[in-house]
Protein backbone atom coordinates (compact mmCIF):
# COMPACT_ATOMS: atom_id res chain seq x y z
CA UNK A 1 0.00 0.00 0.00
CA UNK A 2 2.90 2.37 0.75
CA UNK A 3 4.38 1.83 -2.73
CA UNK A 4 1.02 2.56 -4.29
CA UNK A 5 0.75 5.88 -2.44
CA UNK A 6 4.31 6.78 -3.40
CA UNK A 7 3.59 6.13 -7.08
CA UNK A 8 0.38 8.20 -6.92
CA UNK A 9 2.19 11.00 -5.11
CA UNK A 10 4.99 10.97 -7.71
CA UNK A 11 2.47 11.10 -10.57
CA UNK A 12 0.66 13.96 -8.88
CA UNK A 13 3.92 15.89 -8.45
CA UNK A 14 4.78 15.40 -12.11
CA UNK A 15 1.34 16.63 -13.20
CA UNK A 16 1.63 19.68 -10.94
CA UNK A 17 5.04 20.57 -12.31
CA UNK A 18 3.80 20.20 -15.90
CA UNK A 19 0.81 22.42 -15.11
CA UNK A 20 2.96 25.09 -13.46
CA UNK A 21 5.51 25.12 -16.26
CA UNK A 22 2.74 25.32 -18.87
CA UNK A 23 0.87 28.04 -17.00
CA UNK A 24 3.93 30.23 -16.62
CA UNK A 25 4.30 30.48 -20.39
CA UNK A 26 0.78 31.83 -20.82
CA UNK A 27 -0.06 35.52 -20.73
CA UNK A 28 -3.12 36.87 -18.97
CA UNK A 29 -4.85 40.25 -18.88
CA UNK A 30 -7.78 41.86 -17.16
CA UNK A 31 -10.51 44.10 -18.46
CA UNK A 32 -13.28 45.95 -16.67
CA UNK A 33 -16.39 45.67 -18.80
CA UNK A 34 -18.33 48.13 -16.61
CA UNK A 35 -15.61 50.71 -17.19
CA UNK A 36 -15.57 50.01 -20.93
CA UNK A 37 -19.37 50.26 -21.22
CA UNK A 38 -19.43 53.55 -19.25
CA UNK A 39 -16.94 55.04 -21.71
CA UNK A 40 -18.91 54.15 -24.84
CA UNK A 41 -21.61 56.75 -25.56
CA UNK A 42 -23.60 54.38 -27.81
CA UNK A 43 -23.97 51.96 -24.88
CA UNK A 44 -25.24 54.73 -22.61
CA UNK A 45 -27.70 55.88 -25.31
CA UNK A 46 -28.93 52.33 -25.82
CA UNK A 47 -29.47 51.89 -22.08
CA UNK A 48 -31.41 55.15 -21.92
CA UNK A 49 -33.53 54.11 -24.89
CA UNK A 50 -34.27 50.76 -23.24
CA UNK A 51 -35.17 52.49 -20.01
CA UNK A 52 -37.60 54.85 -21.77
CA UNK A 53 -39.34 52.13 -23.74
CA UNK A 54 -39.52 49.93 -20.64
CA UNK A 55 -41.19 52.72 -18.66
CA UNK A 56 -43.67 53.34 -21.48
CA UNK A 57 -44.58 49.67 -21.74
CA UNK A 58 -44.80 49.28 -17.96
CA UNK A 59 -47.22 52.23 -17.86
CA UNK A 60 -49.44 50.44 -20.39
CA UNK A 61 -49.42 47.25 -18.31
CA UNK A 62 -50.07 49.23 -15.11
CA UNK A 63 -53.02 51.03 -16.73
CA UNK A 64 -54.68 47.72 -17.62
CA UNK A 65 -53.97 46.31 -14.16
CA UNK A 66 -55.41 49.42 -12.48
CA UNK A 67 -58.47 49.21 -14.71
CA UNK A 68 -59.01 45.58 -13.69
CA UNK A 69 -58.62 46.52 -10.00
CA UNK A 70 -61.11 49.36 -10.38
CA UNK A 71 -63.56 47.02 -12.10
CA UNK A 72 -63.18 44.56 -9.22
CA UNK A 73 -63.72 47.24 -6.55
CA UNK A 74 -66.83 48.48 -8.36
CA UNK A 75 -68.04 44.90 -8.63
CA UNK A 76 -67.53 44.39 -4.88
CA UNK A 77 -69.42 47.61 -4.08
CA UNK A 78 -72.37 46.74 -6.36
CA UNK A 79 -72.42 42.99 -5.68
CA UNK A 80 -75.63 43.02 -3.60
CA UNK A 81 -77.53 44.86 -6.37
CA UNK A 82 -76.52 42.55 -9.23
CA UNK A 83 -78.39 39.60 -10.63
CA UNK A 84 -76.65 36.28 -11.15
CA UNK A 85 -76.25 37.04 -14.86
CA UNK A 86 -74.81 40.48 -14.16
CA UNK A 87 -72.40 39.00 -11.61
CA UNK A 88 -71.20 36.45 -14.13
CA UNK A 89 -70.81 39.11 -16.85
CA UNK A 90 -68.82 41.39 -14.53
CA UNK A 91 -66.62 38.52 -13.33
CA UNK A 92 -65.90 37.55 -16.92
CA UNK A 93 -65.08 41.16 -17.85
CA UNK A 94 -62.71 41.47 -14.87
CA UNK A 95 -60.99 38.19 -15.70
CA UNK A 96 -60.68 39.24 -19.35
CA UNK A 97 -59.08 42.56 -18.32
CA UNK A 98 -56.63 40.76 -15.98
CA UNK A 99 -55.82 38.32 -18.77
CA UNK A 100 -55.18 41.22 -21.17
CA UNK A 101 -52.82 42.84 -18.65
CA UNK A 102 -50.98 39.54 -18.16
CA UNK A 103 -50.67 38.95 -21.91
CA UNK A 104 -49.42 42.48 -22.50
CA UNK A 105 -46.84 42.07 -19.74
CA UNK A 106 -45.65 38.80 -21.28
CA UNK A 107 -45.57 40.39 -24.75
CA UNK A 108 -43.37 43.25 -23.56
CA UNK A 109 -41.31 41.72 -20.76
CA UNK A 110 -41.40 37.94 -21.30
CA UNK A 111 -38.30 35.85 -22.13
CA UNK A 112 -38.81 36.41 -25.87
CA UNK A 113 -40.70 39.68 -25.44
CA UNK A 114 -40.30 43.03 -27.10
CA UNK A 115 -37.85 44.34 -24.48
CA UNK A 116 -35.59 41.32 -24.98
CA UNK A 117 -35.71 41.82 -28.76
CA UNK A 118 -35.01 45.53 -28.44
CA UNK A 119 -32.12 44.94 -26.02
CA UNK A 120 -30.65 42.35 -28.38
CA UNK A 121 -30.98 44.67 -31.38
CA UNK A 122 -29.34 47.59 -29.56
CA UNK A 123 -26.67 45.81 -27.53
CA UNK A 124 -25.44 43.00 -29.77
CA UNK A 125 -23.62 45.28 -32.24
CA UNK A 126 -21.90 47.12 -29.36
CA UNK A 127 -20.95 43.86 -27.63
CA UNK A 128 -19.66 42.40 -30.90
CA UNK A 129 -17.52 45.49 -31.51
CA UNK A 130 -16.06 45.26 -27.99
CA UNK A 131 -15.42 41.53 -28.37
CA UNK A 132 -13.58 42.09 -31.66
CA UNK A 133 -11.46 44.86 -30.10
CA UNK A 134 -10.59 42.61 -27.15
CA UNK A 135 -9.73 39.79 -29.52
CA UNK A 136 -7.50 42.09 -31.62
CA UNK A 137 -5.67 43.43 -28.55
CA UNK A 138 -5.20 39.94 -27.12
CA UNK A 139 -3.84 38.63 -30.42
CA UNK A 140 -1.47 41.60 -30.80
CA UNK A 141 -0.14 41.24 -27.27
CA UNK A 142 -0.16 37.44 -27.13
CA UNK A 143 -2.76 36.95 -24.37
CA UNK A 144 -4.25 33.50 -24.02
CA UNK A 145 -6.79 34.53 -21.39
CA UNK A 146 -8.67 37.77 -20.70
CA UNK A 147 -10.65 38.01 -17.47
CA UNK A 148 -13.36 40.54 -16.65
CA UNK A 149 -12.69 42.03 -13.23
CA UNK A 150 -16.20 43.53 -13.14
CA UNK A 151 -17.93 40.14 -13.24
CA UNK A 152 -18.34 37.70 -10.41
CA UNK A 153 -15.41 35.52 -11.44
CA UNK A 154 -13.83 35.44 -8.03
CA UNK A 155 -10.87 37.69 -8.85
CA UNK A 156 -9.51 38.81 -5.51
CA UNK A 157 -6.75 41.02 -6.89
CA UNK A 158 -5.77 42.11 -10.35
CA UNK A 159 -2.70 44.20 -11.00
CA UNK A 160 -3.48 47.40 -12.91
CA UNK A 161 -0.42 46.57 -15.03
CA UNK A 162 -2.31 43.78 -16.78
CA UNK A 163 -5.60 45.71 -17.16
CA UNK A 164 -6.07 46.41 -20.87
CA UNK A 165 -9.43 48.23 -20.61
CA UNK A 166 -7.98 51.55 -21.82
CA UNK A 167 -6.27 49.79 -24.71
CA UNK A 168 -9.58 48.21 -25.74
CA UNK A 169 -11.27 51.63 -25.57
CA UNK A 170 -8.50 53.12 -27.74
CA UNK A 171 -8.99 50.26 -30.22
CA UNK A 172 -12.70 51.17 -30.32
CA UNK A 173 -11.84 54.83 -30.89
CA UNK A 174 -12.65 56.12 -27.41
CA UNK A 175 -9.36 57.49 -26.11
CA UNK A 176 -8.94 58.21 -22.39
Amino acid sequence: MNKRWMVLLALFAIQCSLFVSGASAQKFALIDMDYIFKNIPAYERANEQLSQVSKKWQAEVDALTTEAQTMYKNYQNELVFLSAEQKKARQDAIMEKEKSASELKRKYFGPEGELFKKRTALMTPIQDEIYNAIKDVSEQRGYQLILDRASDTGIIFGSPKIDISDEVLRKLGYAN
